[in-house]
This record gives structure tokens, C-alpha cells and sequence, in this order.
């Protein structure tokens, strides 16, 4: 009787030894799902757009079984460190402040930014350089700055909270702007459209995919911007192994986790992946 039980015992223990070292592998990437076309949903619900597919390419070359889950873009930092999940893909640039809290891999693609008005706007003839690199003081940087500061002033701009957008018209480098923020993307393009927002601030591919897909004349007006609030390129974000503990268990997972996106990146890279999705999804070669 003992030994049966004994054998019951060691049963129950290998079983649990075999679900650990399968989810050992298994890892959940966070999406939005509402920032087209880097992630959204099909009619039918399911995840689509150039994240959801680099992720799964990025999972092969890892060797890992992935699920893709959605997440409300507010609420995505703190479900990472809550361990919903274990990576964050969903159009989130790598930046200072957010280096404070999570970590980063290197950068997959580059997120160019812009204005938006509709048809017909007085600002659609905004008369800028074609890039704004607020990395560079003075001259022609505050020259555009102040262009800009005057054409927004009165206007309602609206941008989507707790984005890089948000973030520089918060800054007050293009003066006070009379803000209005929502929690998608979408919601920002249906008021841009019903003429709620007098001009938007966001990735370019997020302007022209809805232009193309509503027939909405949305036209891009101003600088790219790039540098400082705008950070350097999308990436990867991972919790920092720090949080955990460095030595602990979690921090290892984590600190390797971030070692094997790198490297899966780099495959991607090199083997032409990601250009050959953004060429797909955004109409032009956006790999980093």
C-alpha cells in the first residue's frame, strides 16, 4: 500500500515537472489592438496587423510558444509588471521615460509621427521643413517650433493619452494647445473626421491607413517629427529584471527573455522579415 502510494506521489510530481518545463517555453505578448495598421482586429475579432505577424515570425526564431493577448493601451505598462503577460509589442517607442520603469529591446521599426487636418483646413498648407528633429536646439528647430506654436494656437488638437504624442504637446515646446486626448487611436481619427478635432497628433501610417480604409480625406500637414519625446524607434518592451530581483528566478527569465528577442530581431532583420511586413502593412520600408 505505501509503495502505491509512494508511485501516486512521484506521478503527481513528474507531472508537474513535465507543465513546467512546457510553460518553461510559453511566453504572452501584450497588443493593443486598436492602433491600426501596427495591431488591430479583423471583422471577427481576431488580432491582425504588422506587430501581430512580426511577433509570431519573432516566436519562431525564439523557439517559443506565444500567445498574443489584447490590452487596453493605458493600462499596458502596469499589466507587464502585473505579469499578465511577458512582452509588450503594440506600437510603443522606446523612450526615457518609459526606460524608467520597463525595458526595451532594440528598436524593430521606426514610428514616424505627424499632424493631421481634413481637406480644407486653413493648416493644410502649414509651411514647415519636411523634419523637425527636436534633438537640435535653436536655429531652425525653434524657427518651427514657434510655426508651429502660432498655427496650433486656438485650435483643439487631439491625441491619443499616454503616447509620445501626448507627451510633446504636453511639453509645452509648440506653446499651450487646447488639448483633448482619447483612449484609442480610432476615437481620435472619428473625431478628426467629424471635424471634433481641428488637427491630431500621431504615427503617419495611422493617418493614412484610416484614410485609406474610411475614404475620409485625411490629409498629413507639417514636420515628421523625430527626436526627444518621440524616442527612438518601436520596440520590444520587457519587464526589468531588477524588479524581480536580478538573481532571483523571474529576473533571469526576464533579463533572457530580452536576450532572445534581441537576437530574434536581428534574424528578422537580416533575413529581410521585417522590411518585407512593413512594406505590407504600411506601404513602406519602416524597419529600423
Amino acid at each position: 500500500m505505501m509503495n502505491i502510494f509512494k508511485k501516486i506521489i512521484f506521478s503527481v510530481l513528474f507531472s508537474f515537472l513535465i507543465i513546467g518545463n512546457v510553460n518553461a517555453d510559453k511566453i504572452k505578448i501584450g497588443t493593443e489592438g486598436a492602433y491600426p495598421p501596427w495591431n488591430s482586429k479583423d471583422a471577427s475579432g481576431k488580432l491582425i496587423g504588422f506587430e501581430v505577424e512580426l511577433a509570431n515570425w519573432l516566436c519562431i526564431y525564439m523557439k517559443r510558444d506565444c500567445t498574443i493577448v489584447e490590452q487596453d493601451w493605458d493600462g499596458m505598462i502596469p499589466a507587464l509588471q502585473m505579469r499578465k503577460f511577458d512582452a509588450i509589442m503594440a506600437g510603443m517607442s522606446i523612450t526615457d521615460e518609459r526606460k524608467k520603469v520597463i525595458t526595451f529591446s532594440q528598436g524593430y521599426a521606426d514610428e514616424k509621427a505627424s499632424l493631421a487636418v481634413m481637406k480644407g483646413s486653413s493648416l493644410e498648407g502649414l509651411d514647415t521643413p519636411k523634419v523637425l528633429d527636436l534633438n537640435k536646439k535653436g536655429g531652425s528647430t525653434s524657427k518651427t517650433l514657434k510655426t508651429l506654436a502660432d498655427a496650433l494656437s486656438g485650435k483643439t488638437v487631439c491625441v491619443q493619452t499616454g503616447t509620445i504624442h501626448q507627451s510633446f504637446l504636453d511639453s509645452g515646446d509648440v506653446g499651450k494647445v487646447n488639448l483633448r486626448t482619447y483612449k484609442t487611436q480610432d476615437e481620435v481619427n472619428l473625431d478628426l473626421a467629424s471635424g471634433r478635432c481641428d488637427v491630431a497628433l500621431a504615427a503617419i501610417s495611422s493617418f493614412t491607413d484610416y484614410a485609406e480604409k474610411s475614404g475620409k480625406a485625411v490629409i498629413v500637414v507639417g514636420p515628421e517629427f523625430r527626436g526627444s519625446h518621440f524616442g527612438n524607434g518601436v520596440g520590444v518592451g520587457i519587464r526589468q529584471a531588477s524588479q524581480m530581483g536580478e538573481g532571483s528566478d523571474q529576473g533571469k527569465k526576464d533579463a533572457k527573455l530580452l536576450a532572445d528577442f534581441n537576437k530574434a530581431i536581428d534574424i528578422a532583420r537580416k533575413n529581410g522579415k521585417i522590411s518585407e511586413l512593413a512594406i505590407k502593412w504600411f506601404g513602406f520600408d519602416a524597419s529600423m
